[in-house]
């Protein structure tokens, strides 16, 4: 039985599974990590392309239930994905799953802290949303703007509720993100910069000016000040940090 708490709905739509490792074009080289395996059907799917897996499960009980039939290439870890140090792992190449909901926004900023070649995920339909929402859209945020910074992101399929058990309250979707290189824009300071994005999200309907005066005094030489956060892209979000930084 999934437990709410953990945001369990468990995929078991067997070509959905399917579809989602393919879109990761694996081969006998990747070692890939899967957070939240649930009842594996994904798991074995992916040691029949992938040269390692590493599958890292919270609840005990599907621990135990996965342990005595997984193949030797997947190294199953009873953990939480969030506390663990994914520095202590084998290097992985991709990362493919069907996360937890309870953690989708947490896990994806500890995802953009590292480095891979690409990561299929499926996510709720309205998360998945908020991944590619130009500015403007309700569904831009903070989130939005941090992946843009980092990743190019994009949606390949919506999945129906009915293929999870049990079923979500809305559709899911299957989303694709590559990271970049280098980043897609230049920011001075990331730590500074993504701690502004947050404050102006945070206060999205508030002018721009009156939610850097809060936090910072006043500095009319500021670009963008008569705007909303929501109005900017991440390039505009990006000098915006840049420029008041120079200013502390």
């Amino acid at each position: 039985m999934a437990r709410p708490r953990w945001g369990q709905h468990f995929l078991n739509d067997v070509s959905v599974a399917s579809r989602e490792v393919a879109y990761a074009h694996l081969t006998s080289d990747d070692i890939v990590l899967e957070i939240g395996p649930g009842k594996g059907i994904i798991t074995w799917l992916l040691a029949q392309k992938a040269h390692k897996v590493i599958a890292i499960e919270i609840d005990q009980r599907l621990v135990e239930a996965l342990k005595t039939n997984l193949p030797e290439n997947v190294t199953l870890i009873h953990g939480d994905a969030l506390e663990i140090d994914f520095h202590t792992l084998p290097k992985f190449t991709k990362i493919v799953s069907n996360l937890p909901f309870e953690i989708s926004s947490p896990i994806m900023f500890k995802f953009l802290g590292f480095s891979f070649s690409m990561a299929i995920l499926i996510f709720q339909k309205d998360f998945a949303q908020r991944l590619v929402a130009p500015p403007g859209t309700s569904h831009y945020s903070r989130l939005t703007v941090g992946i843009s910074y980092k990743a190019r992101c994009r949606i390949l399929e919506d999945v129906p509720k009915h293929c999870f058990s049990p079923p979500p309250k809305i559709d899911s979707s299957i989303v694709e993100i590559i990271p970049y290189g280098v980043p897609a824009f230049h920011v001075e300071n990331e730590q500074f910069f993504f701690e502004l994005t947050k404050q102006l999200f945070t206060h999205r309907r508030k002018k721009i000016r009156s939610t850097i005066k809060s936090i910072y005094g006043s500095l009319e030489q500021l670009p963008y000040l008569d705007q909303r956060v929501e109005q900017l892209t991440p390039e505009q979000i990006g000098r915006l940090s840049n420029e008041l930084i120079h200013l502390l």
